[in-house]
């Protein structure tokens, strides 16, 4: 199931703090970057943070300018986002400023949890997940019944950690402030075991007066049946890569990556590439890698088209070459269709040979648009 676009935003001391050991709230941030952040707030649908922050900081989590507020009205949004957090126990405070300022609020719990917020009072819906809370769970719900396209992940370090280790999180903003904190004692953003997804991709660095903003994106792929945010980052780029292929009346376009397990890119390719009327996108991706590459036992092969199973044109079809390659784990955005070739099953293929073969539905249309032309002729 398609989830909601997660952006966890943090801001750190020089020494990776969120805070001081004091009674008061250390203040990372300028006053252009909470105006900055405002801005991210008024762009979202939902904004979520953890019990723990609500317990520690007792936030407000509101739009605060006037003028964004009323920009969301007409765009024929709420005036705030839906305020969204996570406890297991429901052993949460009806006074906290939390369900008492903005809009909707929705908590999500376990089943006992469930029972003790409803006791408690609490203004909120309560929404149970099971014996235990569960992301994936949760993340599906906001975005099938909530509505939610965009959640902004307000903290703290143990939900940042969770949704970073788990894979489901899009996009890192993360604030650096030009202080140190040097208490071991003092909460930081990532828990023990941090992240251990490889390295992330720098999107974007700016100063706003004397603090830093550094945007991230996860680039390491899942393992096994499981998607993560970052195997949508790569499919994405696939389907874009399809665009650069040569016109043809004969043949798909087809874009394809193929990733290291660190999020290391390999390779890229796309159909007709080079002036090579027939090559395939994952051919002509595959053929710029060295067979004897150790990384490919545990790369990943992204496809805007599912690896075609039969051809004419060469000996060997791509399922085939991946599967001669030795990568054992393949994410596509749509299957053949019977234009060309019937009962085309490249999945089918890869699947009997033990390869794990996931299909992201919701970038089909991306995969579908430079092929118009085929289908409508079909």
């Amino acid at each position: 199931m398609p989830y909601p676009y997660v952006l966890l935003s943090a801001a750190v001391s020089l020494d990776g703090y969120l805070d001081d050991t004091t009674p008061e709230r250390l203040l990372l941030s300028s006053r252009a970057d909470f105006d900055r952040v405002d801005e991210v707030r008024a762009s979202v649908d939902a904004i979520l943070v953890g019990a723990g922050t609500i317990r520690a900081d007792n936030p407000r989590l509101l739009v605060n300018s006037p003028e964004r507020r009323a920009a969301r009205v007409a765009a024929g949004q709420p005036p705030y986002p839906l305020k969204v957090t996570v406890s297991a126990s429901g052993d949460l405070d009806p006074a906290a400023n939390f369900w008492h300022t903005g809009g909707e609020k929705v908590v999500y719990t376990t089943d006992e949890g469930a029972a003790r917020i409803r006791a408690l009072g609490i203004a909120a819906d309560a929404v149970p997940l099971g014996p235990e809370t569960d992301w994936r769970r949760l993340l599906e719900h906001l975005h099938d019944v909530r509505g939610v396209r965009r959640l902004m992940v307000e903290g703290g370090g143990t939900v940042h950690t969770q949704l970073l280790r788990q894979g489901l999180a899009d996009e890192l903003q993360l604030v650096l402030a030009p202080l140190f904190v040097g208490d071991p004692r003092a909460p930081r953003l990532f828990g023990p075991g941090g992240y251990q997804g490889g390295r992330l991709r720098l999107l974007e660095t700016r100063r706003i007066e004397d603090v830093v903003l550094n945007r991230y994106e996860p680039t390491a792929p899942g393992t096994g049946p499981l998607a993560v945010a970052a195997d949508r980052h790569w499919l994405a780029l696939a389907c874009a890569l399809a665009a650069d292929c040569p016109p043809s009346g004969t043949a798909f376009s087809v874009g394809a990556v193929v990733v290291a397990a660190d999020g290391t890119e390999l390779a890229r390719g796309h159909s007709r590439e080079a002036g090579d009327p027939v090559v395939h996108a994952e051919e002509a991706a595959l053929a710029k890698i060295d067979p004897a590459d150790p990384r490919l036992a545990t790369a990943t092969v992204y496809s805007s088209l599912e690896p075609c199973a039969r051809r004419s044109s060469r000996p060997a079809p791509c399922a085939r070459l991946i599967l001669d390659a030795g990568v054992r784990r393949v994410v596509t955005a749509w299957r053949e269709p019977d234009t060309f070739v019937t009962e085309a099953d490249g999945t089918g293929l890869l699947a009997a040979r033990g390869v794990d073969v996931l299909l992201l539905p919701e970038y089909e249309e991306r995969a579908k648009e430079p092929n118009g032309h085929l289908l409508r002729a079909r």
